[in-house]
């Protein structure tokens, strides 16, 4: 398999990775404006505008933007996270030019018509209410904004319903002029593809853009805090989360094999020691996210009103135990889980067009699989253990909690509890 990566002279730029013995290719456009980019004004507005891409173009309706893909048996979508906005599409090998002029249309052309845009606003306050319904869902949210309160990182990707309500047309193809010029799209492709005819496509359809500055996001500050929302629910829910490596920094991967050893898996500690050993709860897990200049190892848990504090209590006690006594087995079976997610995965040429958008949007090129392999291999117990104990004594810390949560602990009981 080859990664080939070219730029436009305006600064758009083209990646793919052409996968023998495919009939499907997998194909994007990864725009560098998420949630992050956005003002406290146009909170939500990165999401409503990758809803609109899919109502209408200049050349074509909502429904055959649909009918375009489904008519070759091929699927398009698209998500909207913290950095980015992604419009993709699986397609059969001789279907890429089409996939690639439908998705070019909808980043690109977007006419945001009055009643597709209010049919659109009450679709996104439907998706905001079932969030708030969803308690595994909304404690995230109120977690991420403790952990970056007052700052674009921390509000939510859906934004609040008051903001979504009032978006007009003009915010929105404000934003577009903002955020969505050659030098924030990338151009990903993996499976059966060629990338010249990529190359050929793309200057076609975006090599007239003129050349243009991205606004450089707020840098991330983790300020730690407690939510706490009482309701009546049948469970409480916890949620913990601890200032970690962003991505670029190589401490990422001594982070995701300590969260993988602590709560990654049937066989990590936290899952032993509270679910199996003691019933506490039924779900619960430890795992480490990045953004480019910051991240949060998380564990979340769900269990009974009276139980929260037992589960607290260990929780704390095994991140502290895991500083103590780390086994290099538990590393070597946490380092085996994270290649075989990272390798397995990448057998997907959907998976494998988001690595390489993502790897030249974090680095402006794609480091071979083998160096990542190298960095996860290179990780030791002592350097698994030394984490470990920053996890559990001096990283700042913020809590959610939901439910019949009144006599849970507070975020000072649990610092307390990491100081003794």
């Amino acid at each position: 398999m080859t990664v080939r990566q070219d730029q436009l002279k305006n600064g758009f730029r083209i990646v793919s990775e052409h996968m023998p013995g495919l009939q499907s290719a997998a194909i994007g456009i990864w725009v560098t404006a998420g949630g992050r980019h956005e003002r406290i004004e146009q909170n939500g507005i990165a999401h409503f505008l990758e809803h609109m891409a899919f109502k209408g173009t200049e050349r074509r309706s909502a429904l055959q933007i649909a009918e375009a893909i489904e008519d070759v048996g091929g699927y398009i979508n698209a998500y909207t996270s913290r950095e980015v906005t992604a419009y993709y599409a699986r397609v059969l090998k001789d279907d890429v030019a089409l996939a690639m002029d439908v998705i070019g249309d909808i980043v690109l052309n977007p006419v945001f018509d009055p009643r597709e845009i209010e049919v659109e606003r009450g679709v996104i306050l439907q998706e905001i209410g079932q969030a708030h319904d969803t308690p595994d869902d909304v404690i995230f949210d109120w977690l991420q904004e403790q952990s970056y309160r007052d700052q674009p990182l921390g509000r939510t990707i859906l934004g609040p319903s008051e903001r979504v309500s009032a978006f007009s047309r003009e915010d929105l193809s404000g934003f577009v002029t903002e955020h969505y010029g050659p030098e924030q799209m990338i151009l990903s492709a993996a499976g059966a593809v060629d990338h010249d005819m990529l190359m050929k496509l793309a200057e076609e359809m975006f090599g007239h853009l003129q050349s243009r500055k991205g606004l450089i996001p707020e840098i991330a500050r983790f300020t730690g805090g407690e939510a706490r929302q009482v309701k009546e629910l049948e469970q409480a829910h916890f949620a913990l989360a601890l200032e970690s490596p962003g991505y670029r920094d190589d401490a990422i991967y001594t982070a995701q094999i300590y969260s993988t050893a602590l709560g990654g898996g049937m066989s990590s500690r936290l899952f032993q020691e509270v679910r199996e050993a003691r019933g506490l709860c039924y779900t619960i897990f430890a795992q480490t996210g990045a953004y480019a200049d910051t991240g949060t190892t998380t564990i979340y848990a769900g269990t009974s009103a009276n139980q929260v504090a037992e589960l607290a209590t260990i929780t704390i006690d095994e991140m502290k135990r895991a500083a103590e006594d780390m086994s290099p087995e538990e590393v070597a079976r946490a380092r085996a889980q994270m290649k075989a997610g990272m390798l397995m995965g990448l057998e997907s040429p959907s998976n494998r067009a988001e690595r390489l958008a993502r790897l030249v949007q974090i680095w402006g090129r794609v480091p071979s699989l083998e160096d990542t392999v190298a960095k996860i291999d290179a990780v030791s117990t002592e350097d698994v253990r030394a984490f470990a104990e920053t996890m559990a004594v001096q990283a700042p810390a913020a809590l959610a909690l939901y439910g019949p949560v009144a006599d849970a602990p507070t975020l000072a009981d649990l610092q307390e509890r990491r100081a003794a």
